[in-house]
């Protein structure tokens, strides 16, 4: 995943709701699987305001991809 510091996602600052969506991905051990989703959407990277507001606002996409149940 390529952010612009370079965070993994358990080392990625989060706020508001995207906090939940992290935490969430994180328990669900799907972390990885994440990553590569991200790198793969976005192959010319995020920043870390750019990837949580996808945290926050498209955890939908997000957990449908990762097999998450909501």
């Amino acid at each position: 995943m390529k952010i612009y510091n370079n965070e993994s996602l358990q080392d990625l600052d989060t706020w508001c709701g995207a906090t939940a969506t992290k935490q969430k991905i994180i328990d669900s051990d799907k972390a990885e699987e994440f990553e590569s989703l991200i790198d793969e959407s976005f192959p010319e990277g995020l920043s870390a305001m750019e990837l949580n507001d996808i945290l926050w606002f498209e955890e939908e996409w997000i957990f449908e991809n990762l097999g998450i149940d909501l």
